[in-house]
């Protein structure tokens, strides 16, 4: 109960200025707490007793309002915790709040018609990133221990690199996600773990993997990962490690992001690990962010008959992408699933030769609120998603991708991506966790 408590006058005194929980019931805080503690006291054992957990806003918690920070479900009350919530719940976990996050999560900052704007926890006047910026500002801020969010493209991880957090996307699947919402991106969105080091992200990691039947993108078996066990040792050093400065496609990135990212792993070099430069031979459709045809199909789909009558009451960036999904022919929508296949085969072709990856997750620190992305990246024009090309080919292909903080640059936090075949996410956060420990 204590613990509720401090977290209750922490997200009171400082939540005002973020805008980064949206539904906040104190109450229902102190009860769920007393639950627990009531729990304990019958002799139940709960692995996560008393942690402060925020959710992300497209992620269902019973009886609570959930809008996926769209004006369509501004009454929307979840029926039923969705499976990851559920199984906080069964662990002790409280959930803290609902954290704002862009219409349908599917934006690169975090606003909305609904809430409004979250703003970076280190400077009000920039955004923390999308879409899960909500539950990344709250986190960075004290807010809770451990956040929930969802990505599909980056919207965990680009946010943890933009505000100093550990943001992981699992094995596609890893944790399962057999009810909610409707999904846009069928088929590569994952929930994301928020953490602020690596340790606590594969101790959640090993307690929220699990298996359901009803989640057609799980994995056939249900597997104990023993992540928090890898992350104590030190990653073997005959491990074949690949350093990717533009993940083979000349992505723009600022020069002094990629200055700071280079001496992570320069750092580790040094500290007695092979790291061989190599990219990853995608061949030329991934430079067109192939799967923006399918976001915007599925988009379209579910919100399509809505446009029509209630435009005004969807963000204009949500408009313009569902009036681009009517306009793609079926075999455009057809031409992007295929892409699919070779983009996965390009990956596991380099992962034969290679362990782990190691890439930029964002190439630019964190912009102004009001810009749905930077002008300029790298010196170059950039448009409104080169922010965002450097993780979601890992959504298309299904593998885990974890961003670790990489130091400061003009005093603003950036990420270093660390990436692995499907099923190895011990791996990866083992790695993330030697990132961490020579960062320090």
């Amino acid at each position: 109960m204590a613990v509720a408590e401090h977290f209750i006058a922490r997200v009171r005194r400082l939540n005002p200025a973020l805008n980064a929980l949206v539904q906040f019931d104190p109450d229902a805080v102190l009860a769920e707490a007393g639950h627990v503690d009531a729990r304990l006291a019958a002799g139940e054992a709960l692995p996560m007793a008393g942690v402060p957990v925020t959710i992300k806003d497209n992620l269902w918690v019973a009886g609570r309002t959930i809008t996926q920070g769209s004006r369509l479900f501004a009454d929307f009350r979840a029926p039923r915790d969705a499976w990851v919530v559920a199984r906080l719940r069964r662990l002790g976990a409280v959930v803290l709040g609902i954290t704002n996050c862009s219409e349908f999560a599917c934006k690169g900052v975090t606003d909305n018609l609904v809430y409004g704007a979250t703003r970076h926890p280190q400077d009000p006047a920039l955004t923390p990133g999308g879409s899960s910026g909500g539950a990344v500002a709250a986190l960075a801020a004290g807010l809770g221990l451990l956040a929930l969010g969802t990505d599909a493209g980056g919207s965990v991880r680009r946010p943890a690199a933009h505000c100093g957090l550990v943001g992981h996307k699992p094995t596609q699947g890893l944790i399962a996600h057999p009810w909610g919402f409707a999904e846009p991106n069928y088929g590569v969105s994952v929930i994301g773990l928020l953490t602020r080091d690596v340790a606590d992200c594969a101790w959640l990691l090993d307690l929220l993997s699990g298996f359901d039947a009803c989640d057609a993108s799980a994995p056939a078996l249900d597997v104990a990962w023993q992540a928090e066990a890898a992350v104590r040792c030190e990653p073997a050093r005959e491990l074949r490690i690949a350093w990717s400065p533009q993940l083979g496609c000349d992505f723009a990135i600022d020069a002094d992001v990629l200055a700071a990212l280079t001496e992570r792993v320069q750092a580790l070099r040094a500290a007695g690990w092979a790291v061989a430069d190599a990219d990853p031979d995608w061949g030329e459709a991934v430079r067109a962010y192939p799967i923006n045809a399918l976001q915007h199909a599925g988009l379209h789909a579910l919100y399509g008959e809505e446009i029509r009558h209630r435009r005004q009451d969807i963000d204009p960036h949500l408009a313009a992408q569902i009036d681009a999904g009517v306009a793609s022919t079926p075999a455009e929508r057809a031409a992007a699933l295929r892409q699919r296949r070779p983009i996965v085969a390009s990956l596991m072709r380099f992962f034969e030769q290679h362990d782990l990856l190691l890439c930029p997750t964002t190439p630019v620190t964190a912009w102004p609120l009001e810009q749905i992305g930077p002008a300029w990246i790298g010196g170059q024009p950039a448009g409104p998603r080169g922010h965002a090309v450097f993780t979601p080919l890992f959504n298309v292909c299904g593998v885990p991708a974890c961003s670790v903080p990489a130091g400061k640059v003009r005093g603003l936090p950036v990420g270093l991506q660390v990436v692995a075949p499907k099923f190895e996410d011990a791996r990866v956060l083992q790695m993330a966790a030697l990132l961490e420990r020579l960062a320090t």
